[in-house]
């Protein structure tokens, strides 16, 4: 089966708990990292949880919403391995997955309804990564994470 991690702030609760459901249908076991309610939270604490996930390879993908997606964007890409994309439309997705091979999908709950939500996760989660100089670009981010850019730059 495959697998997937949800988290949201109190603002991306409502459209998280919509996905749930939609998620399932296509397949998908899912851990709900958080939040649980509407009550006031700190998207810092469930952005990290989830993206610790990924980093550390326990899930392959996640998907992360609050608000505006922006701060979740920022936590999530602090962790290495990590490549959190920020998606208000389809061709985003797309794009993200095909030149980034973005492993969190990040939703803006005031910016995306449900009925746009689903056909942004649709076209993420079935879009592949194209490789070729997108892979170049990939591994230039990976040495900034390492360390390693500067060497890299010189050879």
């Amino acid at each position: 089966m495959k697998k997937i991690i949800i988290a949201s702030d109190h603002a991306g609760f409502s459209l998280k708990e919509k996905l749930k459901p939609y998620l399932k249908k296509k397949g998908y076991q899912i851990k709900d990292a958080g939040a649980y309610s509407e009550e006031s939270c700190d998207y810092p604490d469930t952005a990290y949880s989830l993206a610790k996930e990924i980093s550390q390879a326990k899930f392959k993908l996640g998907i992360l919403i609050c608000k505006t997606g922006i701060g979740n964007s920022i936590v999530a890409n602090r962790l290495p391995g990590v490549f959190a994309a920020l998606c208000y439309n389809v061709r985003a997705a797309c794009l993200c997955r095909q030149h980034n091979d973005s492993n969190v999908l990040v939703l803006g709950a005031a910016f995306v309804s449900f009925r746009l939500a689903k056909r942004i996760v649709n076209v993420w989660l079935n879009t592949k990564f194209l490789g070729g100089r997108h892979r170049r670009r990939l591994n230039k981010i990976k040495e900034i994470e390492k360390g390693g850019y500067e060497t890299l730059k010189r050879s």
